[in-house]
């Protein structure tokens, strides 16, 4: 237990970190987007504030290692409601991009003098290759620690890093280009990355679906009978579970020991968890150890 709780409390530093970098490089791109006006790069910063999202919903899964006024899994109402305040943010801030994006190939067909063009210059291209080297360094960093951690709540948010340092080198390519006499390029980029942020954030939610959803996923009698295969366990109580099954399901429970067996306690929760995921399929379980316990006839 001890060192499960030390390996939780890593896994949130780790993700209290990235969550402050990956809201410094969120403002840094919108802020470059906005002043240079780039369509493409404002439309590649929702692929960072969706992965910000996820680093937040994961960090406060993690803020108490095993919360018993929480449902299991560490989600609750607020990242449930912050969940649909991102989807109705993301609805209109793609909608509003397709549009202007729209206007502008538009008005470049039609050689129109009024086209306000993208400014950039090179301290600001310098600056753009600091962040993309920023958000490289930090997904590594998540990626290493997610399998010192086994946390894949980090390999997971290092994935969608990755992905954003990536959509990034077309996003230069096409300024680059715009610069060129190719001003085409930045609206019919930003396009196609609105298309990007919308799947990438089907995706998170996807992911994250199963600790956003309260219902019970395994009855408790179902799983205290798969529990009990496992041999030198004498009682099972305060079994929860949540999740959807096949997908990934949250298990939390309470296990008396025969008392010759406390000795390898660890290796009866490994079975226990090995048990689960064998029947049940992607789990993460959360036991509780209890040397003693009343008895009562």
């Amino acid at each position: 237990m001890a060192e499960a709780q030390g390996r939780h409390w890593a896994s949130r530093q780790v993700l209290l970190a990235s969550l402050w970098l990956t809201l410094l490089v969120l403002v840094v791109k919108v802020w470059i987007g906005w002043a240079t006006q780039s369509l493409s790069l404002l439309a590649e910063s929702l692929q960072t504030l969706i992965n910000g999202f996820s680093i937040l919903l994961s960090a406060i899964a993690t803020t108490s290692p095993y919360p018993t006024s929480r449902e299991t899994g560490g989600h609750g109402r607020l990242e449930a409601i912050l969940a649909l305040l991102l989807a109705a943010f993301m609805g209109f801030a793609c909608l509003s991009l397709l549009v202007v994006s729209v206007q502008q190939l538009e008005a470049i067909a039609q050689v129109a003098t009024t086209l306000l063009p993208v400014r950039m210059s090179p301290p600001l291209f310098q600056l753009l290759g600091v962040v993309m080297a920023t958000n490289f360094c930090l997904a590594c960093f998540q990626r290493y620690e997610s399998g010192l951690l086994e946390n894949p709540a980090l390999r997971f948010s290092a994935n969608h890093l990755f992905q954003d340092t990536w959509l990034m080198l077309p996003v230069l390519a096409a300024l680059v280009g715009v610069r060129r006499g190719y001003p085409w390029l930045d609206p019919l980029l930003a396009v196609l990355l609105l298309i990007a942020a919308v799947c990438n954030c089907w995706q998170v939610f996807n992911w994250q679906l199963p600790s956003l959803m309260k219902q019970m996923a395994i009855a408790p009698e179902a799983l205290a009978q798969t529990i009990h295969q496992v041999e030198g366990i004498t009682h099972c109580y305060g079994i929860q579970s949540r999740g959807v099954v096949g997908r990934q399901v949250f298990v939390e429970m309470h296990l008396i020991l025969h008392p010759e067996c406390m000795n390898v306690a660890r290796s009866i929760a490994e079975r226990v968890e090995r048990v689960i995921r064998d029947r049940y399929g992607p789990a993460k379980v959360v036991i509780y150890i209890d040397s003693d316990r009343p008895k009562s006839d």
